[in-house]
C-alpha cells in the first residue's frame, strides 16, 4: 500500500495524530487514543484498530490482551487532517479497560461525575490483574 496518504496527516511534534474511535453500528464513540505513522499504517493493513500508548511508549493493537479487537471498517480524517476517526465493529462489546462499552461512561450530572454505563464484564477477569 503506497504511503503517499500518510504523508498528508498533520501529525504532531511528536510524531502523533489523536483517533476518535467510533461504533459504526450505533454511532457512540468508543474511546479516543494515539497513533503514530506505524500504527496507522497497520490499521490500514490489517483492518484491526492499532494504538501509539504514550503512557508505555509501544505500539498496541486494540484486543491484543482482552481479545476485543476492534475491526476497522472505514478510516477518515478532518477536513484540517490533525484528527483521524476509525469507524469500527466492537468484538465482544467491550472498548473500554474498565469493561464498559465505552470509555465515555462518565457523565456530568448537577456538579458531578456520574457513572452512567454498566461494567460488563470485570476487568480483573479480562486482563488478570
Amino acid at each position: 500500500m503506497a504511503s503517499d496518504w500518510l504523508n498528508r496527516i498533520n501529525w504532531s511534534a511528536d510524531g502523533l495524530i489523536p483517533v476518535v474511535t467510533q461504533e459504526a453500528a450505533s454511532g457512540r464513540v468508543l474511546t479516543v487514543a494515539w497513533a503514530n505513522r506505524e500504527a496507522l499504517q497497520r490499521t490500514a493493513e490489517t483492518l484491526e484498530a492499532h494504538y501509539w500508548s504514550r503512557s508505555r511508549k509501544k505500539l498496541w493493537r486494540k484486543g491484543e490482551e482482552s481479545g476485543h479487537v476492534q475491526k476497522v471498517l472505514a478510516i477518515r480524517t478532518d477536513c484540517d487532517q490533525d484528527v483521524v476517526l476509525f469507524e469500527v465493529e466492537q468484538v465482544g462489546g467491550i472498548a473500554c479497560h474498565t469493561g464498559r462499552h465505552s470509555c465515555f461512561f462518565l457523565e456530568l450530572c448537577d456538579g458531578n461525575w456520574v457513572e452512567t454505563d454498566p461494567v460488563l464484564k470485570d476487568p480483573q477477569s479480562i486482563y488478570g490483574k
